[in-house]
């Protein structure tokens, strides 16, 4: 999709909730009822809902299979509010300098790494809750220390899975300044 694409820009944007139909590019999966777009008053602007079963309600870019995303920025940023007590996860789907094609899987229903040479659980246990935020993925840095050494190429899939409000997701050519809180100070 983006592989032809000029992307040496500072961002190359994914998705966005504004417009007419931010959905139009993703396979949704699920309950049509679970998965809507709606005015969010905190944001002062259109985010996309994703409510009910992670497992089955979720929507996933790009919508063929075969096809394939090509985005070669290395940070990839999610405008995301996840609410309190629920479980969130999002798959992502890499290539490396060698061609193998590798599957990240972050969520917030998993307690420890677990990794397998094509595929790694990640926790995400340090996702804030109730309040929007950038979660920010350096995909080379995991891409190399998950499995050790290989050098990433490219994104070439994203699956969102329920419970999140989401914004925006694009990629990013270089590290975000952190706006992390410090020692409770912001």
């Amino acid at each position: 999709m983006f592989k032809n694409q000029y992307q040496g820009g500072p961002f190359v944007e994914i998705f966005s909730a504004q417009g007419k139909n931010p959905g139009a590019k993703w396979r949704i999966f699920g309950n049509p009822s679970a998965i809507w777009k709606e005015y969010d008053k905190e944001t002062k602007g259109f985010v996309f809902v994703l409510e009910g079963s992670s497992q089955i309600n979720r929507m996933q870019l790009p919508k063929e299979t075969r096809q394939t995303l090509g985005l070669i920025q290395p940070f990839l940023t999610l405008q995301i509010l996840v609410p309190l007590g629920q479980d969130f996860s999002t798959e992502l789907l890499i290539t490396d300098l060698g061609n193998i094609k590798r599957r990240l899987y972050l969520s917030t229903v998993h307690k420890e790494l677990s990794v397998t040479p094509l595929h790694a659980k990640i926790p995400l246990f340090m996702i804030k809750r109730k309040t929007w935020c950038n979660m920010c993925i350096d995909l080379a840095a995991f891409t190399s220390e998950i499995f050790r050494g290989a050098i990433f190429q490219s994104l070439d899939g994203i699956i969102i899975s329920a419970n999140c409000k989401l914004r925006k997701i694009f990629t990013l050519k270089s590290k975000p300044q952190d706006t992390a809180e410090e020692n409770g100070v912001l």
